[in-house]
């Protein structure tokens, strides 16, 4: 009985409900952020634009962080001597190019002779030219394996000359690189040049007593293109071969031993060897050549570091050679620079602002170092938009990119000398003696590392030859870019779902009953449909990315042709996938399409840009912010026409203007046109010319190629989908 009261009274007792947990701060964050994404959105794609035009101002100066470098702590060792004997070589080759019946073979039996009366370990290396045909797989391996093509004839080669120092305080371990692309089968006085400022500081090596890595100096051949020839020789430098053939290409020509006479016997007890020669781990490669353009008041010095798919090498080999160049042989550096926007006036503007806001803070606060001059932030932004664009094309800006293919830290160094200069004996002899002495005491800085280049930064952009952007900071421009995207998608389904459930609750009691819980369970899952669009429109960008291998099989068809012959495949393929992959069930719904259909599918591909725009930044930060700034006004703006027509208010109609102009302008052709057309003039513009830059980036492998085929071209889709929506 006092069981039973005892129950009895507990269940007289009245429940106390539990409060409810207070959520954590960052989801009360993200709560607020969606529930005012709108807001937050403009906000934050405005600072994210602002901060991109503040990286100029942003910039901080460059400074060597590996103190072992030392550069300019010694006085440079080339004299007069080593140029009077590279300027004999000069000599010799233009005699012997002058004559009627000059070969190829006899200006490289020369520069052999010239090495091996050196002392050095000569030997020839021959290639065979590679063709730029698109493989899909080429984007998931290594450098190419390199083997000749069956189309490739075998009598079409080229020969590199390649000369080896070995060190006299090394163990053989470790190299250093110096590059000379010289054609030969024409030689110019340009490349001649090039080859008399490496030659001078090879013959100062072989003497020096200082030198702890061997030294390669590749002469190579640039008949097919400066790249070809070096890209060759380091294919077959790091792949082990097994044959005794000692390149790659020897089995399929076998010929390809054969040196044709380049190692004959010489006027000279030093020997030419026949197999392919190594030194160590490369440690860094300087690629040297001089212009074929002349300054006009001094001689300067341009530097190129751009490899693949945005690749860069290490900013203590740049700062290294600026140094020496500037402070030490008082060149000129340059780096590359955007032209068109020297001259635009907004940008200008935008300066002046900057420059007076500088002003404003160093007048309330004096240590507050803020504002670049107006020039100089016009030169900056030209030279942040060179290396943003260099770096997103994700093609090689000279033959140094090669070596990073293979994590070597290279840079082409272009040598521009004074007008007039190279015909005065006297001011070519200083021009060839300043110049020397830069590439050796570069060499001499990497010679006292004990390690790789590690200590600087591999991530940065420039926007002077004396000033950088880290990682750190221009990162934070493309967040604040993309921001917006997931929390507008977040939203979007929040509301879609609510609306969801407000029409479930306004349903009357006697419609409410048994069947409807499966179509109640069908719409909040609704959201894998979206999903499944989404997916199925990206699998079919994949598809059109892989369309060129089998239009580069087509025989003698022009650049619009193959154009033409792409977009009639890619829209046949969209239908061909929309009629076998999609289910009935994905239709089954749409002759009664749902309210907030529309939003939910925005809200998947909204995810699915800000996915691809994080993933591609990883790959190559350039493209990523470069297809942000396309992409994400154009995701964050789509909105069905059909109800911004109903509406018929000047927001909804100003918003109809700006989505049809968004998605013309869009299109990649469209978009790629429209951007050569600014800068170049449209004159001889046409849609080929798309096809011949989207060549070249499948060409060298580059990521911007899939990153358009497989992420931004199904985002365009999506949008012009979602505008044309039946709501």
């Amino acid at each position: 009985m006092v069981a039973e009261k005892e129950s009895e009274s507990e269940s007289e007792t009245p429940l106390i409900p539990r409060a409810r947990p207070k959520p954590r701060p960052i989801v009360q964050l993200g709560i607020f952020l969606i529930s005012h994404s709108l807001l937050f959105s403009v906000v934050f794609s405005t600072a994210g634009v602002l901060a991109l035009l503040l990286l100029p101002v942003l910039a901080k100066n460059t400074y060597i962080s590996e103190n072992a470098l030392m550069p300019g702590s010694v006085a440079p060792m080339l004299s007069n001597q080593e140029v009077a004997e590279a300027n004999r070589l000069v000599k010799d080759l233009t005699s012997l190019n002058s004559k009627p019946l000059a070969s190829a073979i006899g200006s490289q039996r020369l520069i052999s002779q010239y090495m091996s009366n050196l002392g050095a370990e000569v030997s020839h290396h021959k290639f065979h030219p590679q063709l730029n045909q698109f493989h899909p797989l080429h984007f998931f391996s290594s450098p190419d394996s390199g083997r000749v093509e069956q189309n490739i004839s075998c009598a079409l080669h080229g020969v590199n000359t390649v000369g080896i120092i070995r060190a006299p305080r090394g163990d053989g371990k470790e190299a250093i690189v110096l590059v000379t692309p010289f054609n030969s089968v024409k030689l110019n006085q340009n490349e001649a040049l090039s080859l008399a400022i490496a030659y001078s500081v090879f013959s100062l090596l072989t003497r020096v007593p200082w030198l702890a890595k061997d030294v390669i100096w590749l002469v190579a051949d640039s008949q097919f293109g400066e790249y070809s020839g070096v890209a060759a020789w380091l294919r077959d430098y790091h792949t082990p071969v097994f044959s005794g053939l000692g390149t790659l290409d020897a089995e399929m020509c076998p010929e390809s031993n054969n040196i044709y006479g380049l190692n004959e016997n010489l006027s000279t007890k030093r020997t030419i060897y026949d197999g392919f020669k190594r030194a160590g781990t490369m440690a860094a490669a300087l690629v040297i050549k001089v212009a074929d353009r002349s300054e006009q008041y001094e001689d300067s010095l341009s530097i190129y570091a751009e490899a693949s798919n945005g690749q860069m090498p290490n900013l203590d080999l740049i700062n290294i050679v600026n140094y020496l160049a500037v402070h030490r042989q008082g060149l000129r550096v340059k780096v590359e620079k955007f032209w068109p926007l020297l001259g635009l006036k907004w940008l200008k503007t935008l300066g002046e602002i900057f420059e007076s806001l500088g002003h404003l803070a160093r007048s309330v606060n004096p240590q507050w170092k803020f504002g670049i001059p107006a020039a100089d932030y016009i030169e900056g932004s030209a030279t942040l938009a060179s290396s943003l664009y260099y770096q997103a094309l994700g093609v090689p800006t000279g033959p140094h990119g090669a070596f990073r293919d293979y994590q070597v830290d290279a840079i082409t160094l272009e040598i521009f000398p004074k007008v007039s200069s190279l015909d005065n004996k006297v001011r070519k002899n200083d021009f060839l003696l300043r110049s020397g002495r830069l590439i050796e005491g570069v060499i001499r800085s990497v010679n006292n590392l004990l390690e790789k280049f590690h200590q600087s930064f591999f991530l940065y952009l420039l926007t002077s030859p004396g000033k950088f952007v880290s990682v750190g900071v221009y990162m934070i421009a493309f967040a604040l870019l993309v921001a917006p995207l997931p929390m507008v998608a977040a939203s979007l389904y929040v509301d879609a779902s609510n609306s969801d459930y407000s029409l479930k609750i306004d349903k009357p009691a006697p419609f409410a009953n048994a069947s409807d819980e499966p179509c109640i369970t069908l719409k909040s899952w609704k959201w894998l449909f979206a999903a499944k669009k989404v997916f199925f429109v990206h699998l079919w960008g994949s598809v059109v990315s892989l369309l060129p291998y089998f239009i580069c099989q087509i025989p003698s068809c022009t650049p619009t042709t193959s154009f033409i012959i792409w977009v009639f495949l890619s829209i046949l393929s969209l239908v061909v996938m929309y009629i076998v992959l999609a289910s009935p069930s994905s239709h089954a719904n749409e002759s009664q399409p749902q309210r907030g259909e529309w939003a939910i599918l925005k809200s998947v591909t909204l995810s699915a840009a800000f996915i691809g725009l994080c993933l591609m930044s990883v790959i190559n930060f350039a493209s990523a912010e470069i297809g942000g700034l396309l992409m994400v006004p154009m995701c964050l703006m789509a909105h069905p026409l059909k109800l911004d027509v109903k509406a018929r208010s000047i927001r909804t109609v100003s918003r109809v203007v700006y989505n049809l102009v968004l998605g013309f302008i869009g299109f990649p052709p469209i978009a790629f046109i429209v951007l050569k057309g600014a800068f170049e003039g449209f004159s001889g513009v046409n849609v080929g010319d798309f096809w011949s830059w989207v060549e070249s980036l499948w060409a060298w492998n580059s990521a911007t190629y899939l990153y358009i085929g497989m992420v931004y071209l199904p985002c365009w889709v999506l949008c012009i989908h979602i505008l044309f929506h039946r709501c």
